[in-house]
C-alpha cells in the first residue's frame, strides 16, 4: 500500500509541475512578428507642366481626367508671363492663358481632387536662348546685367536684380493674380539655375555675398506669399546645395556660392529637389540634408526612367512626414492623350501605390 501511495503522490507532484509549466508558458509574452522596414507615408504624386499658351491650356484641360486616373493629385502649372495679366498687361506673352481657361482648369482639378499650384519663374530664367522675356524687355533697369550680353550670347539665362526697389511691387501683382485666378493655396516661385548673381556691374549687388542675395530674394517672395497672403511657397532646391560637397555639380546644385542660403531661409518652404541622373550607389544626399534642416521635400525626376526609379527608391527610405512623395516634370507643353503616359510618371504611380 505504501508503494501505491508513493506512486499516487508522485503522480500528483508531476501533474502540479506540468500545470505550473503550462501556466508559465501561457503568461509568457508572444514573440513579436517581424516588423517590415519603415517607408515614407506618401502624400503626393505630382506633375509639373509648362502652360505657355492657350493651346497648352486646352491640352491640359483635356488631359486632367486621365492624369487623375493615373494617380496624380498635385499639378504644377508653370505659366510665368503667359497669362492675361490685368495689372500689367504689357508683360503678357503672345498667346496668354485666359482667365476662363484657368477657371475651367480649377473646376476640373477640384472635381478630380487634384491640388493645383501655379508657378512663376522668379529671379533666374528671365531669358531663353536669344529671347529675353517681357519683364527685362519692358523694364531693362531690372536686369542684373543691364546692357551686357547682347543677344544673350555667352550666358545661360538672365536674372533680375534682387535688390532693385521697384521690382517687388510688380512681381507681387503677378503673384497675386495667379493665386486668385487659380484659386490656389500655394505658389511655386521657381528660382532654379540662378547663375548670374552679384554681378560686378550691378550697382546694387556687386560685392555682395551670393548666398545672402539669394536668401534675400527668397525672403522677399516668402514675405508676400506666406506672411501676407497666407499661402504655401514651393521652390526648386538646387541653389541651396553645395555642388562640390554633394557631388551633384553645377546644375543640380550650386558652384557659385549660393548654397549657404539653406540656413538663411524659412523652413516651411517646400523644396522640390530635382535630380535627373543616377547618382553613385543610388544615393541622393540632398534628401536627408533638406529633411534634417527641417524642410519638406518633394523629390523630382525628368525623363530618364532608371534615374527616376533610383531617386524614388532612395527617397522612400525616409519614413518622415517631411518626405512628401514624388514630382515628375516633362519640361514641355502637355499633350492630350499623351502626358499621362509619360514613362517616369507611370513608374512613379506604380512605385508610390506599392509603398502605400
Amino acid at each position: 500500500m505504501r508503494k501505491i501511495k508513493l506512486t499516487v503522490c508522485g503522480f500528483l507532484i508531476m501533474m502540479a509541475v506540468i500545470f505550473s509549466l503550462i501556466s508559465m508558458e501561457s503568461c509568457r509574452p508572444e514573440r513579436p512578428e517581424a516588423v517590415p522596414p519603415a517607408v515614407a507615408e506618401v502624400k503626393y504624386l505630382g506633375l509639373h507642366v509648362l502652360v505657355e499658351s492657350k493651346k497648352a491650356a486646352e491640352e491640359l484641360i483635356e488631359e486632367v481626367p486621365r492624369l487623375a486616373r493615373r494617380g496624380v493629385n498635385l499639378l504644377f502649372v508653370e505659366v510665368d508671363y503667359n497669362y492675361e495679366y490685368r495689372s500689367h498687361p504689357e508683360l503678357r506673352g503672345p498667346e496668354p492663358v485666359t482667365a476662363a481657361q484657368a477657371k475651367r482648369l480649377v473646376g476640373l482639378c477640384r472635381q478630380y481632387r487634384i491640388r493645383l499650384i501655379p508657378e512663376f519663374q522668379s529671379f533666374g530664367h528671365q531669358s531663353w536662348e536669344k529671347k529675353t522675356f517681357s519683364l527685362l524687355t519692358v523694364h531693362p533697369q531690372f536686369d542684373e546685367t543691364p546692357g551686357k550680353y547682347p543677344g544673350n550670347q555667352g550666358i545661360y539665362c538672365r536674372s533680375w536684380c534682387p535688390l532693385h526697389p521697384d521690382l517687388p511691387p510688380i512681381i507681387n501683382d503677378l503673384y497675386d493674380e495667379l493665386l486668385e485666378v487659380f484659386e490656389a493655396d500655394g505658389l511655386h516661385v521657381g528660382m532654379d539655375e540662378v547663375f548670374i548673381i552679384a554681378d560686378p556691374d550691378c550697382p546694387r549687388c556687386r560685392g555682395k555675398d551670393p548666398a545672402e542675395l539669394f536668401a534675400q530674394a527668397v525672403q522677399t517672395a516668402y514675405n508676400h506669399i506666406v506672411r501676407k497672403r497666407g499661402k504655401e511657397m514651393f521652390m526648386w532646391g538646387d541653389r541651396l546645395l553645395d555642388g562640390k560637397a554633394t557631388g551633384y555639380g553645377e546644375w543640380e546644385a550650386s558652384m557659385n556660392g549660393t548654397h549657404p542660403a539653406i540656413d538663411l531661409i524659412p523652413r516651411d518652404i517646400i523644396i522640390c529637389d530635382w535630380h535627373y541622373e543616377i547618382m553613385p550607389g543610388g544615393v541622393y544626399p540632398s534628401i536627408p540634408l533638406f529633411i534634417e534642416k527641417g524642410f519638406r521635400v518633394l523629390p523630382t525626376s525628368f525623363r530618364n526612367v532608371k534615374a527616376a526609379e533610383a531617386l524614388i527608391d532612395y527617397s522612400l527610405q525616409f519614413s518622415t512626414d517631411r518626405m512628401l512623395g514624388h514630382l515628375c516634370t516633362i519640361w514641355r507643353q502637355p499633350e492630350a492623350g499623351k502626358t499621362h503616359k509619360h514613362p517616369p510618371l507611370v513608374l512613379a504611380a506604380r512605385k508610390l501605390r506599392a509603398s502605400g
